[in-house]
C-alpha cells in the first residue's frame, strides 16, 4: 500500500516545491530580473555645463538635436536603398554602419545618424515608425554662441574607440570634449550621467519601468565655468589679426588671468557641429598653408628678439657686472670675434648708458653686456649656466602649466648644448653672442613672452597664467607668487626705460595719451634652410608692453610673423589692446583702420624661389 502511494507524494511534494520556487523567483525576487535580456538600461545624460566670459557673457550653452538609433534584433527586412534617402546617408554608409552595429552588439541601442536637426527630426517622425528597430532619441550638443575664442574653449566630438578604452565611463555615440576647455575641463562639463531601468519581455521588446522605477540613478548636474576671458576684448584682438598670422597673449599680471588669447588664422568652433562637422574637420586639418588648428600663441616657438634685451639688462643688474650708469660706445655695431660683426642701427660713436640703451635698442650694450656676464666666471660653462638659471626663473624653458593641454616648453641653452657642438668648454660668450639680442639658440612662445613681461611688471615675480575664473560659483585660488632671481631693486630702471622706448624711442606709435605705456620692440630675422644653405625671409614684428606703467592693470605680447619689424605691426596693434581694455574706447581712429584694414597675405602668398624649390611663407 505504501509502495502504490509514495511515487503519487513525490510527485505531489516536488510539484509544490517547483510552483513555490517560480512563484519566489517570478513574484518576490529580482533575480529573476538580473539579465540582459530582462532589463534595459538607458544612460540619462545630463546637461553640459556652461561656459561664460569673465564678466558673465554666455559663451557656450547647449541645444536640441537627435540621434538615429538602431536595434539590430528588432529590425525586420526593409529597403536600405529607401531608408538611406529618407535619412540623407548614401547606401554604402548605411550598410556599413548597420554592420557595425550588429558586430556591436544585436541587443544594444547603436548610433546610425548623430546631430539631426530639430527640423530634419520632426520630418522623420512621420516616416520612421515604419522602420522596426529604428527610433529617433532626443540629445543635445554644444551650442557657441560667441565666434570667438575657440582656440581657448576648443570643440566636443564623438568618443573614439581608443576613449572608450582609456575610460570606461564613455559608451559609443556619446561626446567628449576634444579640445581646449571643452576638453580640460571634461569631467567637470559633462557630469555623471544617470541610469533608467526598463523591463522588457520575451520578445526583447520594452515593456515599462522596472520595479516602479525604484532603482533609477538619477544624473549628477554639470558643473558651469567662467573663464578669465573678457571675449569683447577677445573679439577686438581677433579683428586686429585679420589677414595677419600670429599670436596674442593679455594678461592680468595681479592674477595671471589671461584676457585674451588670440592665435591667428583660426577656426569657429560651431564648425564642428552638424551633418558637415568630419568635412570641417578635415579641411582645417588639410591646410597645411595656414594651420588653423595650430596655437601660434601657446605652441609656435619663435626667436624673442630684442625683448630678451630686457631680460639681459636684469640679469646684468643682478650680477653687478652694470649699473644705470654704465656706458658703452656703439660704432654701428659691435666687433665679438675677429672678422665677426654684430650690426646696430644706432650711428657710429653713440654712446648709451642703460636707459638709453634700452629705448634705443642698442645692440652693442647688450652684446657686450651678456660678455660680462659669462666671462665674470672661471668657465664659459659657469658663466652660461648662471645667466640660464636666471632666464628660466621667468619661465623661459619649461611648460607654463596653465589649465589647456596643448603648448611648447620653448628652449634655452644651457652649456651641455653648446659642451655637445664645440667640446667641453671650447666655447665662450662670443660663440654664443647672439643669445644677447634674442636670437641665436633660444625659443619662447608668445604666452612665454607674456608671462616674462607679467614678472616684470609686477617687479620680481608672477602667477601662473591660467583661463579659468570659476568653477560653478567657486573662485579658482592661483594665489602662488613664482618668484624670478632678479632682486626687486633692479626693476625700476629697466622699466623707466622700457617707457621712453614708448615715449621717445623705437615704438613711438603705441603712444596713449594719458597712460603710461611700458614696452619693447623686436624685429626677428626668419631664416629657413634650403639644402644645408641659409636663406633670410622676411623678418617677424613682436612687441612686449604693459600698462599703467606705475600699477600695471594689463600686459600684452603680440608676434606678427612676416610683419617686417616691431613698430609696424606689433606694437600699434598692443598698444589699441591696452587702449580698448583701459579706456573702453579707442580714440586713434587712424590707427586702428590701418591694423583692422591692414593684411599680410601677399607677404604669406609670395613665392621664395631657391634653386629648385619654391616656398610659400
Amino acid at each position: 500500500m505504501l509502495k502504490k502511494y509514495l511515487l503519487i507524494w513525490i510527485t505531489m511534494i516536488c510539484s509544490t516545491i517547483f510552483i513555490f520556487k517560480l512563484a519566489s523567483l517570478q513574484l518576490s525576487s529580482n533575480s529573476y530580473f538580473n539579465s540582459d535580456f530582462a532589463i534595459q538600461e538607458i544612460s540619462v545624460y545630463p546637461e553640459r555645463g556652461l561656459i561664460f566670459d569673465r564678466n558673465g557673457q554666455l559663451l557656450v550653452a547647449n541645444q536640441p538635436m537627435y540621434d538615429l538609433i538602431i536595434i539590430p534584433e528588432n529590425t525586420i527586412e526593409f529597403d536600405t536603398i529607401e531608408l538611406s534617402n529618407l535619412i540623407g546617408i548614401e547606401k554604402k554608409e548605411l550598410k556599413r554602419k548597420i554592420s557595425n552595429s550588429v558586430n556591436y552588439s544585436t541587443k544594444i541601442p547603436s548610433i546610425i545618424k548623430t546631430q539631426i536637426s530639430k527640423e530634419e527630426n520632426a520630418f522623420l517622425q512621420e516616416k520612421i515608425w515604419l522602420y522596426d528597430g529604428f527610433y529617433l532619441k532626443k540629445n543635445s550638443v554644444r551650442d557657441y554662441i560667441k565666434p570667438f575664442a575657440s582656440n581657448v574653449i576648443g570643440y566636443t566630438g564623438e568618443v573614439s574607440q581608443s576613449e572608450i578604452y582609456t575610460e570606461n565611463y564613455y559608451e559609443k555615440g556619446e561626446m567628449i570634449g576634444k579640445q581646449g576647455i571643452e576638453k580640460y575641463y571634461e569631467k567637470e562639463l559633462r557630469g555623471i550621467k544617470g541610469i533608467k531601468y526598463f523591463q522588457k519581455d520575451r520578445f526583447n521588446r520594452v515593456i515599462g519601468p522596472y520595479n516602479n522605477s525604484d532603482d533609477n540613478e538619477d544624473p549628477t548636474k554639470a558643473k558651469n565655468i567662467t573663464l578669465t576671458i573678457d571675449i569683447e576684448l577677445q573679439k577686438y584682438a581677433e579683428s586686429l589679426l585679420k589677414n595677419k598670422k600670429g599670436g596674442v597673449v593679455v594678461i592680468e599680471p595681479s592674477t595671471g588671468e589671461i584676457l585674451t588669447l588670440v592665435s591667428a588664422p583660426t577656426y569657429e568652433s560651431n564648425q564642428f557641429i552638424g551633418q558637415d562637422r568630419t568635412n570641417n574637420f578635415q579641411k582645417l586639418l588639410n591646410d597645411s598653408i595656414n594651420k588653423p588648428l595650430f596655437d601660434r600663441s601657446l605652441q609656435a616657438q619663435y626667436s624673442p628678439g630684442s625683448p630678451m634685451k630686457i631680460l639681459n639688462a636684469l640679469i646684468g643688474l643682478q650680477e653687478d657686472v652694470i649699473d644705470e650708469n654704465t656706458t658703452f660706445t656703439c660704432n654701428g655695431g659691435h666687433y665679438y670675434a675677429k672678422n665677426a660683426f654684430m650690426g646696430c642701427h644706432n650711428k657710429v660713436g653713440t654712446i648709451s648708458d642703460l636707459r638709453k640703451g634700452i629705448y634705443n635698442s642698442c645692440n652693442t650694450y647688450f652684446a657686450k653686456t651678456y660678455k660680462m656676464i659669462l666671462d665674470k666666471y672661471e668657465t664659459p660653462s659657469e658663466g652660461l649656466d648662471t645667466w640660464a638659471n636666471h632666464i628660466k626663473s621667468f619661465g623661459l624653458g619649461d611648460y607654463l602649466g596653465y589649465d589647456l593641454f596643448i603648448g611648447k616648453k620653448g628652449f634655452i641653452p644651457e652649456s651641455d648644448y653648446y659642451n655637445k657642438f664645440y667640446g667641453e668648454n671650447r666655447w665662450g660668450s662670443s660663440t654664443t653672442i647672439s643669445n644677447s639680442i634674442g636670437q641665436g639658440e633660444i625659443l619662447t612662445t608668445p604666452i612665454q613672452m607674456a608671462n616674462f613681461t607679467s614678472a616684470i611688471a609686477n617687479r620680481g615675480f608672477y602667477y601662473k597664467p591660467h583661463f579659468v575664473k570659476k568653477i560653478n560659483n567657486e573662485s579658482v585660488s592661483n594665489s602662488d607668487k613664482v618668484f624670478t632671481s632678479i632682486d626687486k631693486e633692479n626693476f625700476e630702471i629697466v622699466i623707466n626705460g622700457m617707457v621712453d622706448v614708448v615715449d621717445k624711442g623705437t615704438a613711438r606709435v603705441a603712444k596713449i595719451n594719458g597712460i603710461n605705456v611700458a614696452g619693447k620692440t623686436g624685429t626677428i630675422e626668419n631664416f629657413i634652410l634650403i639644402e644645408n644653405e641659409k636663406k633670410q625671409l622676411t623678418d617677424h614684428s613682436t612687441f612686449i608692453a604693459f600698462a599703467p606703467a606705475e600699477d600695471p592693470e594689463i600686459v600684452v605680447s603680440v608676434f606678427i610673423e612676416n610683419g617686417y619689424w616691431g613698430s609696424r605691426w606689433a606694437a600699434p596693434i598692443a598698444s589699441l589692446i591696452i587702449e580698448k581694455y583701459l579706456k573702453d574706447n579707442v580714440e586713434r581712429k587712424w590707427l586702428e583702420n590701418r591694423m583692422v584694414n591692414g593684411s599680410l597675405q601677399s607677404e604669406y602668398e609670395k613665392p621664395f624661389k631657391f634653386k629648385n624649390f619654391t616656398i610659400n611663407e
